[in-house]
């Protein structure tokens, strides 16, 4: 049974991390923490730096389905596990508690890299009677974090959907998606692609304590820009309005968003499923105390008494006068600045599933034979 190190319980702030501690896992049976035993040696002096570690898996399976009303695709793609990111506000924090890591620090330094995705994805694409829809790419941790400069399985994923001209949809809070530009634009071409950049604040004081490894707010409207201009369809998610602390900057994001390009816009509530709420509560205790007893308490007026709701139709939006507040204010910025949410359809027939497209460059390839 793995046993749980606490890294850092003196609420010091570690260079790099959204997280300030390890917080226990669910599925543990035993833990560890540090502490002074009265040898002179505190636990900050012992503290070891936390580096980002990276583990190749080979994935049995790559697509997951779920039947969720609150989200416009049905199937979704993950190519790494934890992200290095380091956002304090992650809904995914949990799932690293199934792995026997901490949804703390581990979520942010353990990582796991599906060194085999393109090839499940292709096999997944391949079998009898897969119909083509929108995929989903980084709904639980960030495709575009910064280990995909060295892993490259994004890329390798955005191939195999090209190859099939299967339609795709990307969020990313990182300009490392320009990388992607050459793909990207061949997608966008035959009306297979979407991307939504994630801006919660403009401050950058603010965002590098709250998603300490994410693209800094300038840069991702940058990255909205340069997509805008290559002709990729691209939205910005105002995402997570956390009350108290953002929820002031959603017109300034519209705004910005759309001056840069941005074409529809959409919005999520905090959510703070399992560990992540104790996780979130120790952030502000840290880097913002004297905000930290109004935040709670607004967000359990949206969140009918608690801290989070997991409820579909409430979960994504929040419920009472303070998240429709929100909510109005949020629908008129976008009305202001001709960003009134709407979804755009991609295109879903042109897939040709993996088998089918071999044969077709074998056919193409005699034929210039003949020729």
């Amino acid at each position: 049974m793995p046993i749980l190190m606490t890294a850092n319980k003196t609420g010091a702030v570690l260079k790099g991390r959204g997280s300030v501690s390890n917080t226990g896992a669910r599925f543990l049976e035993h833990q560890r923490e540090v502490f002074d035993d009265g040898w002179g040696v505190s636990p900050q002096a012992g503290q070891p730096v936390v580096r980002t570690q990276v583990r190749p898996e080979r994935a049995r399976t790559l697509i997951t389905r779920n039947a969720s009303p609150d989200v416009p695709f049905d199937r979704s793609v993950n190519p790494y596990r934890g992200c290095e990111h380091g956002c304090i506000y992650c809904y995914a924090r949990p799932d690293h508690a199934r792995l026997g890591l901490s949804p703390g620090l581990d979520f942010e330094s353990r990582l796991t890299a599906k060194a085999n995705a393109a090839q499940v994805l292709e096999a997944e694409l391949a079998r009898p009677g897969y119909r083509a829809a929108v995929l989903a790419l980084g709904t639980s941790t960030d495709p575009y974090q910064p280990v995909e400069r060295q892993w490259g399985i994004t890329r390798q994923l955005l191939s195999v959907l090209l190859q099939c001209r299967h339609p795709v949809s990307i969020t990313t809070k990182s300009a490392g998606i320009l990388r992607d530009l050459d793909l990207l634009t061949a997608l966008a071409r035959q009306d297979l692609v979407r991307v939504f950049i994630s801006v919660c604040t403009l401050d950058g004081e603010l965002a590098r304590t709250l998603e300490p490894r994410a693209g800094a707010p300038q840069a991702r409207l940058d990255a909205i820009r340069r997509l805008s201009a290559a002709g990729i369809p691209v939205g910005v998610l105002v995402a997570p309005v956390i009350p108290a602390l953002t929820d002031d900057a959603i017109e300034r994001v519209v705004a910005a968003a759309a001056a840069a390009g941005a074409q529809d816009a959409h919005y999520v509530l905090l959510r703070l499923p399992g560990e992540v709420a104790p996780l979130f509560q120790e952030w502000l205790q840290v880097h913002a105390p004297g905000r930290m007893a109004h935040v709670l308490k607004r967000l359990r007026e949206m969140r009918g008494g608690r801290l989070n709701d997991a409820a579909f139709g409430t979960r994504m939006r929040g419920q009472g006068v303070h998240a429709a507040l929100i909510g109005q204010r949020f629908r008129k910025a976008c009305t202001r600045h001709g960003l009134a949410p709407r979804r755009i359809q991609l295109n879903t027939a042109l897939f040709r599933p993996p088998g089918l497209v071999v044969q077709r460059s074998l056919f193409d390839e005699q034929d210039d034979a003949g020729d």
